[in-house]
Formats: structure tokens, C-alpha cells, sequence
């Protein structure tokens, strides 16, 4: 874990986010996330910092002991702001070995969030400078790292047990059942095996019944639904690859 690369590109993006969103209007429309905003965007990246310094400094799942919301004669932006320079000096403070409430029960420490909120506020970054017309590109390192993160700690497991009835709606569990995907960006391979309550990931090439392709940023947004087929190479069983997207929408909702 490059925690260092992980901080500067945290205050990076979320430079840049804020800078797209003074761009435009923050009633401007993110075109891969309809009915959401420039400023919704803004507004939930600010309010997931806040929840996550209240995870490293309670050590606990914060109920709403924590700002969700700017206070009262506080600008949206001005807020962002504040929120991220609370997340990036509790980060630097308590560094990665520190212990930290986290939703993945393997790994329970302030490292957890310094991958996941990188993660989070390139792809939010992204999102805002699409509804500003004004896109630049993923750092690619930490794009892969993203794809990694996503077929890892998103889709690998807790069908049975953390996805409701709602949550599945009309999508099959055993849907492509036994059956595998790649995954191949950057020099890296993936591959996901389907199951109802589980989806094996193996990092080593193999066998496949379909597959996505593509360079890192494009795959990454594509499995984060911001993107579609047109910008990723997909092959295969169309039944396996529209299983493996239907699992990605309950996984990153």
C-alpha cells in the first residue's frame, strides 16, 4: 500500500473536484448518473468525508454523530472544502497501522480508508468534471487499483447474507451460475466466477466465458456504471457478461 500516493491523490482529485464544480452551475446534470447533480455529487463526496473521520476517531459505525450536512450560513463548496481537509489531516495523523471502524471485517484499520477514499473521489472528481464538460484523465496506477478494489471488496462476497430481497429485485442469484468473466487492464488479469452467494476472484489468466478489456480508466468506470460497452472491448456470452453487470449495479449502488 502506497499511502503517500493515496494522500496526493486525494488532495489532488479533490482539488480538482472543487474546481470543476466552481466551473459550473451545480444544477448541472452528471450524464452517466441520471437525476444526480454537479451538486448532489459535491454534497455526498463532503458528507462521505465527515462519515469517515467519524469512523477513525469513534472506531465505531457512526450513527449521526457526524456533520451530513454544511451548518447553517455555510457555503456547499466552502464545506467540501473543510470536509476534505479534515479527512486528508485525520489520515496523516493517525496513518494507515491505526486502528478505524471499516465496513470490510478483514481489515480494520486507517488504512482501509486511505485506498477508499482515493478511489472515491477520483471517480466522484470524474463525475463532476463530466456534468462541467471538462474530463481529465484517472491516474492510471490508481486506476487498476480501483478495478482490483471493485472485483475484490465490492462483488466477492456477502450475497446471502448483506443483499436483500429489494436489493436483488428482478436480477437471478444463480444467473450465470459456475460461469467466469475477465477482467484484463493494465497488464492485469482477473477473472470472477459466478455464484448466488459468492463470486470467486482469481488474479491470474485462465479460461473464460466472457470478457472485458480495456485500458484502466475506461474499465474502471465501466464496472462503477459511468460508462458503457462503447468504451471497453467485451467478448464472450452475452448472458455471462449481462449476469457479471447485474451484479455490479447491486454491488456499487
Amino acid at each position: 500500500m502506497d499511502t503517500e500516493r493515496y494522500l496526493q491523490l486525494i488532495e489532488q482529485d479533490g482539488a480538482r473536484l472543487a474546481a470543476a464544480a466552481r466551473q459550473t452551475s451545480l444544477d448541472a446534470a452528471i450524464p452517466s448518473c441520471p437525476g444526480w447533480t454537479a451538486g448532489d455529487c459535491v454534497a455526498h463526496t463532503a458528507e462521505v468525508y465527515q462519515h469517515k473521520v467519524a469512523c477513525i476517531r469513534l472506531g465505531r459505525r457512526p450513527g449521526e454523530d457526524y456533520e451530513q450536512q454544511p451548518p447553517a450560513g455555510v457555503d456547499l463548496l466552502d464545506w467540501f472544502d473543510a470536509s476534505l481537509a479534515a479527512l486528508l489531516a485525520e489520515l496523516r495523523a493517525k496513518g494507515p497501522a491505526a486502528p478505524a471502524y471499516t465496513w470490510w471485517p478483514a481489515d480494520q484499520t486507517v488504512g482501509f480508508w486511505f485506498r477508499r477514499m482515493a478511489q472515491e473521489t477520483a471517480v466522484h472528481r470524474r463525475d463532476v468534471e463530466d456534468a462541467a464538460g471538462t474530463p481529465t484523465r484517472i491516474d492510471p496506477w490508481l486506476a487498476v487499483d480501483g478495478i482490483d478494489e471493485v472485483l475484490d471488496l465490492f462483488i466477492s462476497d456477502g450475497w446471502d447474507t448483506d443483499v436483500t430481497p429489494e436489493e436483488w429485485g428482478d436480477v437471478d442469484p444463480h444467473a450465470g451460475e459456475g460461469r467466469t468473466i475477465a477482467v484484463r487492464s493494465g497488464g492485469r488479469d482477473w477473472r470472477s466466477t459466478l455464484g448466488p452467494a459468492t463470486i470467486a476472484l482469481s488474479r491470474e489468466d485462465g479460461p473464460s466465458d466472457a470478457s472485458v478489456a480495456g485500458d484502466p480508466e475506461s474499465v474502471l468506470l465501466w464496472l462503477w456504471g459511468r460508462r458503457g460497452d462503447d468504451v471497453v472491448d467485451v467478448d464472450g456470452d452475452p448472458a455471462v457478461l449481462k449476469a457479471f453487470r447485474d451484479r455490479l449495479v447491486i454491488a456499487t449502488q
